[in-house]
């Protein structure tokens, strides 16, 4: 179920859950292979909806930040020094299944970009874990716009970032 916090920065709230992504964004669609079985599947789960993984890969989140649930906001925060960009998104849909689990965060005024963010991991019927990426976005602040193409390959970058990060918390987690 989708859900639309208020300020969000684009129109289309919900639309990675869904197919094709809305026109007028740069998409990107990463997947990320964690490893086999339910124990891995549930600890990666765990550890997207608490931030965990976002945390483990260099985001700064504060303390306290509910997990992942529509109309959670967070405040989040990559990079170093002068290079790092803030931003505050939403949880607009979040789903915990038996062989599902994610959420979608959507931009907030101020974000550096405009657009959507999700993270699910899934148990396939072969028992594989994967992660995947999918986003629609476009620069909202002129230092992205700035940016160009770096922007997209870094978000691609990004992505891949996650699903490596995913991967070794989820085994340290399973064991």
């Amino acid at each position: 179920m989708t859900h639309v916090p208020p300020g969000l920065t684009y129109a289309e709230a919900g639309a990675t859950a869904r197919r094709p992504l809305p026109a007028g964004y740069h998409h990107l669609r990463e997947v990320g292979h964690l490893g086999r079985g339910r124990p891995v599947f549930e600890a990666a789960a765990d550890a997207l909806l608490s931030w965990r993984m976002h945390r483990a890969a260099g985001v700064r989140i504060p303390a306290g930040t509910l997990p992942a649930a529509p109309g959670v906001t967070v405040d989040l925060s990559l990079g170093l020094g002068p290079l790092r960009a803030s931003g505050t998104c939403a949880v607009v849909w979040a789903v915990r299944e038996e062989r599902r689990a994610g959420f979608a965060y959507g931009t907030l005024p101020g974000h550096p970009e405009c657009g959507e963010e999700s993270f699910v991991v899934t148990l396939d019927g072969a028992e594989d874990v994967r992660l995947a990426v999918t986003a629609f976005s476009r620069p909202a602040r002129w230092f992205t716009r700035a940016a160009g193409p770096l922007v997209p390959a870094f978000q691609r970058r990004y992505a891949r970032h996650c699903a490596r990060v995913l991967r070794a918390e989820t085994v340290r987690a399973a064991k």
